[in-house]
């Protein structure tokens, strides 16, 4: 009696080459993620645990001992309030001034309709400005902008005045307050532009319909801007809250001692390359670096939790 040979499905083999593909076109991405990204964490984390100075090969095992001299570091507490501050300020600030402006540029025109204000497309060039110049550029820039003499943009029409200059960067009491207004010029014109493109593709009938039925501005913004934007205004919080928990280099470059005076701008990244290049702590600076990369990813889940929300369609 003769067997019959059968044939494979066609289905199950045009599976197993796709799936084939699928695995040799990301093989090299997936490799390239794990030696350049995973492994320097998985090599921070192991360093963390160590009292490695940098010359050693191999360098002492202390376990937790690092971890614990941070929970008694008065300056890198100070930089964690500091982080805090910018986490809530920062995202706050640039999204509510870009949105007002994305406004602006899409729905604020003067002319009837739902139009932007007149000039809106060189005004979204002028807005965007701030990121093409590198962020060691700007902090130079604003080093001048807030000099403490009559060369300095502020301090200038002040003293002309007859007014005592204020130090932007020498006062403990303002140095952080000039950080953050530099940090959230640097960063709106990005989500200005972000917030527009989002506005843009929101169906102008809706606009039309609201303001049928006498809606205002605000009510313009609120009932149908804000709730069709929200996913946008979502990914944009989480960067900024991001980027806030990252800064360095403002800091580093525009402040005396590089987060001073008297430590009153430092932030954790700032004392993470302190104590590694200056210090040659690499073992205490790697520790606060598992510190920051648990606070950034505590703070993306927190975040996306909290604002999500049924995707609205339209």
């Amino acid at each position: 009696m003769t067997k019959v040979r059968t044939r494979p499905p066609l289905v199950n083999r045009t599976s197993l080459t796709r799936g084939r593909f699928i695995a040799g076109f990301l093989s090299v991405p997936v490799l390239l993620y794990l030696i350049y990204v995973i492994a320097p964490y998985a090599q921070a984390f192991y360093i963390a645990t160590t009292d490695w100075r940098g010359v050693s090969a191999s360098p002492r095992f202390v376990a937790l001992e690092n971890f614990k001299r941070l929970l008694s570091d008065d300056v890198f507490w100070t930089a964690i309030g500091h982080n805090g501050l910018l986490l809530v300020l920062m995202p706050l600030l640039t999204i509510v001034i870009a949105l007002f402006f994305a406004f602006l540029l899409n729905a604020g025109g003067a002319s009837g309709g739902v139009s932007g204000v007149w000039g809106s497309r060189f005004y979204r060039v002028v807005f965007f400005f701030p990121q093409v110049l590198a962020v060691a550029i700007v902090a130079v820039l604003f080093q001048q902008v807030f000099r403490p003499d009559r060369s300095g943009m502020l301090n200038a029409p002040l003293m002309a005045l007859g007014l005592e200059p204020i130090g932007f960067l020498s006062d403990p009491g303002v140095a952080f307050w000039s950080i953050l207004g530099v940090l959230v010029w640097q960063a709106v014109g990005f989500y200005v532009v972000l917030f527009s493109a989002g506005m843009a593709s929101i169906p102008r009938e809706m606009y039309e319909a609201a303001q049928i039925d006498g809606a205002g501005r605000g009510q313009l913004f609120f009932g149908v801007t804000l709730p069709l934007l929200w996913d946008t205004v979502q990914v944009g919080w989480i960067y900024l809250g991001i980027a806030a928990l990252d800064v360095f280099a403002i800091v580093w470059v525009m402040t005396a001692e590089h987060g001073g005076p008297d430590h009153s701008t430092t932030v954790m990244a700032a004392e993470i390359y302190r104590n590694a290049f200056q210090y040659f702590k690499f073992g205490y600076a790697s520790a606060m670096g598992v510190v920051l990369f648990f606070f950034t990813v505590a703070f993306a889940v927190v975040a996306m939790r909290l604002s999500r929300r049924e995707r609205i369609e339209f």
